[in-house]
């Protein structure tokens, strides 16, 4: 029999100690060994090990998503590794440590001080969640957010900034009492609210995904926030804030797309050419949502990515470029030119301008909106409109009269870009070149896009149906719930199920993805609103052929649903009970 020796610890000294314990606990059992097991919680007694279990234990066996003090352990057999490898498959976990056990130098330790009962140990944590769409990301990290943090015994309060504005808004009181801000944002949010809090920046798909893990990572690595002045960013967060720039652009772009594509939709109820005779209901609707809206993508695009680099100063500039990028026919590729080139000129003059005190409150609304424009707009004109111009123009061509195979390539390659990630960087890829080609009366790829968007979540709600007694009770709600979410275009749907079994769960995806975006390429299917799934056929010749179109998105729906099913291990309806 093994005499072991347990250490379980987390940075907040609640959840997943007493969790990884519990398991541990159990394992042991299970494995007729003996354990003493020391659990490093700020909510109840901690039990050290004394130096007489030290000294007779076999092994020293540490669990953590913190550092532990190890100095007591010198010359002993130690094993560490991290909570979340350890919970899945505790007993097996176990066993691999104590085989992987190796003697503790002096060189290999490390400090840190234990946690121990406080009486202030519930934390009061904010956060934000925001994504590009507004739709699914926002609220389900909100959702898990707060689910998580509840179940480790904080107090929570989330802001949704999504595609219906800021709801359940902080108060300047709730932002006080914060001892932690959390952003899990893919857009860039107003953060000088938060000056002087301890803030710790993440994506909604890792607060969605990995939840407890972020949140843990929160406590750790949260940092100071100032509110201005803080040049220490890498150019790997540099990247990272240029996707965020590029998709803060867009999402404020979505709204101008969907209402153009549905009014000019509705101008075709009257006829496909009734808008071109002037003073009719069609024709007013057509200039309402080819002529103004659709007008309108191009600057607000660059307008919102500008802003995002450079806030309000930048604004200006980038509005002036995107519709410079409009007029010069560089569409979409221009547009997101003209907003970088306008933010980082503006940012620059904000940055490394510096005039005197008498003259500083002309900066934001005169120096930089001016000079920043006056230079967008001459590189527009004299440097990038005309190349981004001719690239368009070819693309436009290229995808108006490609034939039936390129075509049907283009809808394979758009279809498993949006079944990859789920609503991440390469979803939002395919996603933002379906919406950039609308501006140019191109609808193909759109149609394509949208509906393989919708395969994963309804293929996870169909598999579900298909072979009930492979998933636990709650794994078939979810998939009454992903279907629906499906039917709207969400693909996010099918995220619980991408998480717990990604490598059969991804493969489904994007062979049912793959299928319905060549599908719907190959029956010349076309798509005038860029959101709303099949909501949008109550909407007449939004989409165009119905049938077929509905035909597309079935088969990848079947492929994805019935492949799922088949590879799907029965779930193990047996779950630990930790006390």
């Amino acid at each position: 029999m093994k005499n072991i020796a347990i250490v379980t610890a987390c940075p907040s000294g609640i959840a997943n100690s007493i969790i990884a314990a519990g398991l541990l606990e159990q394992a042991v059992t299970a494995l007729n060994w003996k354990a003493s097991i020391e659990c490093q919680s700020s909510i109840m007694p901690v039990e050290q090990l004394t130096q007489a279990i030290i000294e007779h234990a076999d092994a020293i066996i540490i669990t953590s998503n913190t550092t532990v003090d190890t100095t007591r352990f010198i010359g002993k057999k130690v094993y560490q590794g991290t909570i979340s490898d350890c919970t899945p498959n505790a007993q097996a976990w176990l066993e691999n440590a104590v085989n992987e056990a190796t003697e503790l130098t002096s060189s290999q330790v490390t400090t840190a001080t234990p946690l121990t009962i406080e009486s202030n140990v519930i934390k009061n944590i904010v956060a934000i969640t925001a994504c590009p769409t507004g739709v699914a990301h926002t609220f389900m990290a909100a959702e898990a957010l707060e689910g998580e943090a509840k179940r480790q015994g904080h107090i929570i309060k989330v802001e949704t900034r999504g595609s219906v504005g800021a709801k359940n808004q902080l108060t300047d009181q709730d932002i006080s009492d914060a001892d932690l801000v959390i952003i899990a944002a893919d857009i860039e949010v107003p953060l000088e609210r938060f000056n002087g809090k301890r803030l710790y920046k993440t994506s909604t798909s890792l607060a969605l995904k990995k939840t407890e893990q972020e949140i843990d990572k929160a406590f750790v690595d949260a940092t100071i926030f100032q509110a201005s002045g803080n040049t220490q960013s890498s150019h790997s967060d540099e990247k990272k804030g240029m996707y965020k720039h590029l998709m803060t652009g867009v999402s404020h772009m979505l709204p101008v797309v969907i209402a153009g594509g549905l009014l000019i939709a509705l101008s075709f109820v009257f006829g496909i050419e009734a808008f071109k005779e002037k003073g009719t209901i069609a024709a007013t609707l057509m200039d309402i949502g080819g002529g103004a809206a659709f007008a309108l993508m191009i600057p607000v695009l660059a307008g919102f990515i500008a802003f995002s680099i450079a806030d309000r100063p930048g604004l200006a500039p980038g509005l002036i470029g995107g519709m410079l990028a409009s007029s010069l026919g560089a569409g979409f590729l221009g547009g997101i030119a003209a907003g970088f080139i306008a933010g980082y000129s503006a940012k620059w003059i904000a940055d490394k301008v510096s005039l005197p005190q008498s003259m500083e409150a002309l900066k934001p609304i005169l120096i930089i909106p001016f000079v920043a424009s006056l230079f967008t707009g001459l590189v527009m004109v004299y440097i990038v409109g005309g190349p981004v111009a001719a690239i368009m123009s070819a693309l436009t061509e290229f995808l108006n009269t490609m034939g039936s195979t390129n075509a049907v390539l283009l809808g394979v390659i758009l279809g498993c870009m949006m079944c990859f990630d789920l609503g991440g960087p390469v979803n939002k890829a395919a996603y933002t070149f379906g919406v950039g080609l609308l501006a140019s009366q191109t609808y193909g790829p759109m149609a394509a896009i949208m509906a393989a968007g919708m395969v994963p979540a309804l293929g996870m709600g169909l598999a579900t149906f298909l072979t009930k007694n492979k998933f636990e009770a709650g794994e078939r709600e979810a998939g009454k719930a992903s279907f629906v979410l499906g039917l709207c275009f969400i693909s996010e749907g099918a995220i619980p199920f991408a998480a717990k079994d990604p490598m059969r769960v991804i493969p489904s995806c994007m062979a049912g993805g793959a299928l319905t975006g060549g599908l719907s390429m190959l029956f010349g299917a076309e798509l005038l609103a860029p959101h709303g799934g099949l909501f949008v056929l109550f909407i007449p010749h939004a989409i165009t052929p119905v049938f077929m179109y509905l035909v597309a998105i079935a088969a990848g729906t079947a492929v994805t649903g019935f492949t799922y099913a088949f590879l799907k291990k029965k779930s193990d309806t047996t779950e630990a009970a930790v006390a």
